[in-house]
């Protein structure tokens, strides 16, 4: 009975007012979109050097998913923007992956490089895939689940102290990627435990895999 009246006063909430509160986006979800405007075509999808634009032009554009991890924030800043040499040998840190690589310093602003490298940092880090459109997955996921699991995806939200539960910590990539993508869509589609509702009926399957791949960018 209990929990039939906390189900309802969550469903109430989300009825009256799914978008109260307004999220501050993740780094790496604000950087995947400039990277597809900006970064794609030669970087392809996964960022493996592999985008179309490159196959015309015939280049080879520097493989992401390795070079960036061993890259400081700073040093992609300079191979991003054009700016800086390499303290020990001089050359410009500009075209140091590839000859072909644009000079970007007054495209981004700082906020948005940062945001870029979160976004590279996830293409070079992440066991999983983005199954599919972060965007999509944004507006579900502050429609049916940042009452429990936070704006910010933290586990804090406003349902958490009324039902006394601890949400998953989406911001926690040690809690999520030991996941798979099939094990969030179980969870999502299916429920999970005691409080975590099942959403089969209510949401499609793509609908869930739009969710999945928001959540993935949410601890990066």
């Amino acid at each position: 009975m209990k929990f039939l009246i906390y189900t309802v006063i969550l469903l109430t909430i989300l009825a009256v007012n799914p978008l109260a509160v307004s999220a501050t986006l993740p780094p790496a979800y604000e950087g995947r979109g400039l990277y597809v405007s900006y970064c794609q075509l030669c970087h392809g999808i996964s960022g493996k050097g592999d985008g179309p634009l490159a196959k015309a032009m015939k280049i080879t554009p520097a493989n992401l998913t390795t070079t960036v991890r061993s890259r400081s924030d700073a040093i992609l800043i300079k191979i991003i923007t054009g700016k800086g040499r390499q303290t020990i040998t001089g050359r410009d840190r500009h075209n140091l992956l590839s000859d072909a690589m644009p000079e970007w310093k007054d495209i981004f602003n700082e906020s948005q490089l940062m945001s870029l490298i979160a976004y590279l940092r996830f293409l070079g880090n992440t066991k999983h895939d983005l199954m599919g459109d972060p965007k999509a997955g944004l507006q579900i996921y502050q429609k049916y689940c940042q009452v429990c699991h936070g704006v910010e995806g933290d586990g804090d939200g406003i349902m958490t102290k009324l039902m006394g539960i601890m949400p998953m910590d989406h911001t926690n990539k040690n809690e999520t990627s030991r996941l798979n993508n099939n094990d969030l869509v179980k969870s999502i589609l299916d429920g999970k435990g005691r409080f975590m509702p099942a959403w089969r009926g209510i949401l499609s399957q793509s609908d869930v895999e739009a969710l999945v791949s928001y959540i993935r960018l949410l601890s990066h």
